[in-house]
């Protein structure tokens, strides 16, 4: 399943124009704000590239102050405190859901997103109380069974979006009734003329020659995400003239025992000298053009992938492996999927990208029409645009 098909049964059976269906629609998005992930950086698109969906006037609120609240501020799109929120503590949800209830009684909007199960368990009830459209934006699957998706089933919302197939196929443990169609995450594809020179720069900051293959990781240090299969498929190519750049930093305690542990099993692999840990960045643009392969070879499936899309755009060829999301993104017109927890067979595709400058640029040059095909951001916020003014107002 591609991009959603606005014309299907699925959607249509449930949806009519709103009140706005002849101008622009002002959406209200609801997230926690304390972590900075995929969520937060589709946000941020959002509020930045707002401009290439006219029909579409994005707001934000949040409860943490954060590097997600600041950097949504600097675009100079709205964005409201609802105040720090603990589940366990009920008065923190009263307060917060008596601040959202005097926001949308003082601002109209034409639909509240809550982003997870968490904001619709907080706000919900609240939005649906003022009259508000209340639509579930699933950014990961859902088995139904955790104690906030049991908290969650109880608040039907009017629609929900899924970032990919494998999350849409998910959706019935929630919400058996509701639609969910498929909307691929818009992602900021702008032109990047001074790659050539972020490259240069770079490496030679990070003490990398040209004939080096730099292999690059971005990711939250999750175990899921791969860093030990990672490792320990590098392990296995110690003969091969490389070097690997993770990227990443941990932002909660288990965050900091995975990175701990990861690590730690550098050291034990012997690969000290040839994985860098780099930490939080925010000049990713430049660090994809400076590297030559992006690998990050999941051992739990990926919900989507902003990243790959990101590393596709940036005309890297991408190894992963054939699980979740990645299946709808990576190719082999842009990249290779490796069998699943099996350091073998992921040295085998990195060893065939590293010794093929050749595949490597193949790879490379088809990754950017990928990456367009899936996630331009104009079509897919235009396509965020129409579905919520097709969704019907409660009665």
């Amino acid at each position: 399943m591609n991009a959603v098909n606005l014309t299907s049964t699925q959607i249509s059976d449930r949806t009519s124009e709103t009140p706005s269906a002849k101008g622009r629609v002002r959406v209200l998005h609801l997230h926690s704000g304390n972590l900075y992930g995929g969520v937060e950086t589709l946000m941020l698109t959002l509020a930045n590239l707002r401009h290439l969906c006219p029909a579409m006037e994005p707001h934000f609120a949040l409860c943490f102050e954060g590097r997600l609240s600041g950097e949504l501020r600097s675009t100079g799109a709205p964005v409201y405190d609802l105040g720090a929120v603990r589940i366990s503590r009920p008065w923190t949800s009263w307060r917060a859901r008596r601040k959202l209830k005097e926001l949308l009684k003082r601002e109209r909007f034409d639909a509240v997103i809550c982003h997870q199960p968490w904001p619709l368990v907080v706000f919900g009830r609240t939005a649906r109380a003022e009259g508000q459209k209340v639509i579930f934006w699933a950014h990961s699957g859902h088995a139904g069974n955790s104690r906030l998706e049991r908290m969650a089933r109880r608040i039907t919302p009017d629609l929900a979006i899924s970032n990919s197939a494998f999350v849409g196929a998910t959706l019935p443990n929630l919400y058996p009734g509701v639609a969910a169609p498929v909307m691929y995450y818009p992602v900021a594809l702008t032109a990047s003329p001074d790659a050539p020179a972020w490259r240069a720069a770079l490496r030679d900051e990070l003490g990398v020659d040209d004939k080096t293959s730099v292999i690059i990781q971005v990711s939250r240090f999750e175990g899921w995400k791969g860093h030990l299969l990672h490792l320990n498929g590098l392990a296995r190519l110690k003969s091969r003239n490389w070097v690997c750049w993770m990227v990443g930093g941990p932002q909660n305690p288990a965050d900091q025992r995975q990175y701990d542990e990861v690590v730690a099993e550098a050291k034990r692999l012997g690969l000290t000298d040839r994985v860098r840990f780099l930490g939080q960045r925010s000049d990713v643009p430049r660090l994809l053009a400076a590297a030559d392969i992006f690998c990050q070879p999941n051992q739990g499936p990926e919900p989507f992938g902003i990243v790959f899309i990101e590393a596709l755009w940036s005309g890297r060829p991408v190894v992963t492996t054939a699980m979740g999301g990645a299946l709808e993104i990576v190719t082999e017109s842009c990249g290779i999927l490796a069998e699943p927890d099996s350091p073998d067979s992921l040295a085998a595709a990195l060893d065939r990208l590293i010794e093929s400058q050749d595949l490597r640029t193949r790879l490379g040059q088809g990754g950017p029409a990928r990456a367009r095909q899936l996630c331009d951001p104009a079509a897919q916020m235009n396509v965020l645009a129409e579905l919520v003014r097709r969704v019907k107002w409660p009665s």
